[in-house]
């Protein structure tokens, strides 16, 4: 891979401070180790809701890239000046699952189909607030265009999150949840549970954007993992952990 030209006797004491959307969390620890591992640069992710993350960038967090779930949140933050972009960069895109244990009581000993969501045996469903995570705002899109919403409505269990959200449902705080393929496709959750796909039309598509934050200590540290994560090699590493293509 290219990106091992990079490695330099100073960049070892270089930190690369990421702010990433929550469906990232088994994405980006694979891809920063394997990234200092080339350059000696030390990459540290904080994890949130996109919505909370940019809130915290504008608040002045110091952070030296924003890893969004969506381009929404991203061009918040360059619209707020605090980004060097002019347009959040396309890094990826988002899928949206329905995952449940094996062994909840929603299935009956059955394989999970999408059927279970208009099911009576259905009591809580867990799924990220749509107003400050793109995935909660993929679910409830999926789930009005399923002609499911009203159905479901009394039974939501709104988390802050994606990821708090299918930890719901890995406890069995819920019966089942809708998360992104990031997270099912974690060895967690693919252990505990299984997952199908929601209807890619059913709701809109989850375009991934970053930006590099506008007078980050370690800026072109920043950008050249922004890059990094937009390379080829990199590229299938990310589809195969369930991202797909810019």
């Amino acid at each position: 891979m290219a990106i091992l030209a990079m490695a330099a006797t100073g960049a070892a004491q270089q930190v690369v401070r990421v702010a990433a959307a929550a469906d990232l969390q088994p994405v980006v620890p694979t891809s920063a180790a394997e990234y200092e591992h080339a350059t000696g640069v030390h990459v540290v992710a904080s994890y949130a809701s996109s919505s909370t993350l940019a809130t915290q960038i504008l608040n002045g967090a110091p952070m030296d890239l924003f890893l969004s779930a969506d381009f929404g949140f991203a061009q918040k933050v360059i619209d707020g000046g605090r980004a060097e972009d002019a347009a959040p960069v396309k890094y990826a895109t988002g899928r949206l699952v329905l995952w449940a244990r094996k062994d909840s009581p929603v299935l009956g000993g059955r394989p999970l189909t999408l059927e279970i969501l208009s099911s009576p045996a259905l009591h809580r469903l867990a799924i990220a607030n749509a107003e400050h995570a793109p995935y909660g705002r993929a679910a409830m899109a999926s789930l009005t265009t399923m002609h499911l919403a009203d159905a479901v409505k009394a039974k939501l269990v709104v988390a802050e999150n994606i990821a708090q959200a299918a930890q719901f449902a890995d406890s069995g705080n819920a019966d089942a949840a809708l998360i992104s393929l990031t997270l099912a496709s974690s060895d967690q959750l693919r252990k505990d549970g299984s997952f199908v796909a929601m209807p890619e039309g059913s709701y809109s598509a989850i375009v991934q954007g970053a930006v590099v934050i506008r007078g980050a200590e370690s800026a072109k540290s920043a950008r050249a993992f922004l890059n990094y994560l937009l390379s080829p090699a990199v590229q299938r590493e990310l589809q195969a952990m369930g991202l797909g293509r810019p």
